[in-house]
């Protein structure tokens, strides 16, 4: 048996991240969330958004209760790489393994993320991850009719400090 985990949202304006993880033998997920305040200053700059990623994945671990020789896939992208350290070193190189995730796992995931950003007001392109920059202007554009929920945006990218809505914002 395998536990694949994957996360969501990394790369969107809005929210956290979506971490899941996903026992394909049994049918179980879980996920939880990195909250978007790891997104933003003073976290964002310290990469605490890895830490707390690993953190959480070792949650949903054991959650899922790991079985005797059962292997740990893990997703290749940079948020997950203190997870991947992290359940190596409590379970060793031979059952964790970072992986291209996609399939049943990924779409689990992603729909979990877009039911929490949907939990925010915020409705997504049906497109979103074919068209990233498209989506990124459709959030940015929300963001702009809606200033409140600007404590929801990952505001700690530096680039984002050309833009009026995020100067001076906590991130």
């Amino acid at each position: 048996m395998t536990i694949l985990i994957d996360d969501a949202g990394y790369g969107d304006l809005l929210f956290g991240v979506v971490i899941g993880a996903y026992r394909p033998e049994k049918e179980e997920f879980a996920y939880d969330v990195v909250r978007v305040k790891f997104f933003q200053k003073p976290l964002f700059v310290k990469k605490e958004y890895q830490r707390e990623a690993g953190r959480l994945t070792q949650k949903l671990v054991k959650r899922l209760r790991l079985e005797e020789g059962e292997r740990i896939e893990i997703c290749r992208g940079d948020i997950m790489d203190k997870a991947a350290e992290t359940l190596i070193r409590i379970y060793g190189e031979e059952r964790v393994v970072r992986v291209k995730v996609e399939g049943k796992t990924q779409e689990l995931v992603e729909d979990a993320y877009l039911d929490e950003i949907r939990n925010i007001g915020y409705e997504p392109l049906s497109d979103r991850t074919e068209r990233w920059g498209k989506s990124f202007w459709h959030m940015y554009r929300w963001l702009r009719a809606n200033p409140e929920m600007v404590k929801y945006s990952k505001s700690g990218w530096p680039r984002l400090k050309r833009f009026k809505l995020f100067r001076g914002k906590r991130g």
